[in-house]
């Protein structure tokens, strides 16, 4: 089944593109979301309007993912953790705890945007990646001490 996409998908396509998915797929998810819709007639003609437009909506939100990607580049988080002999630590922090610590601290992050290859499982400084959007990413210091 072939769709027009209206958001970026990862690992799918971006928006404006008319990529071929499975027809259960696109029912189910993609077009309720409104993430999608019917590649049609009609909606292959007006395909140029419908990608002006979402030119349009991904400058506006580019600019603003620059903004927020330069923000984000000075903010530092600071975890404690449980720990027992030679400093091991108990659990970890997960993309999770960075998103709700960037959400308290007023980013709006989903813990999706986070890249984490695995927990942050020892103490000291960490350097961890937030994707903000498409090629705009931020780094930002993630430091677990002991709890004493």
């Amino acid at each position: 089944m072939q769709i027009i996409l209206q958001e970026d998908i990862d690992k799918l396509g971006h928006r404006g593109d008319v990529v071929e998915v499975k027809p259960g797929y696109a029912r189910n998810y993609l077009l309720p979301r409104k993430l999608a819709v019917e590649a049609t007639t009609g909606n292959l003609k007006a395909i140029e309007r419908i990608r002006a437009s979402l030119a349009r909506k991904t400058a506006t939100e580019l600019d603003a993912a620059h903004k927020q990607a330069e923000l984000l580049h000075v903010v530092a988080l600071k975890f404690t953790r449980k720990t027992g002999e030679n400093d091991q630590m108990f659990g970890s922090v997960t993309t999770a705890d960075i998103a709700e610590g960037l959400a308290a601290q007023g980013f709006k992050i989903d813990k999706r945007q986070v890249q984490l290859a695995e927990p942050i499982r020892i103490i000291g400084e960490s350097q961890v990646t937030i994707k903000v959007f498409r090629d705009v990413t931020a780094q930002i210091k993630v430091t677990v001490e002991k709890e004493s």
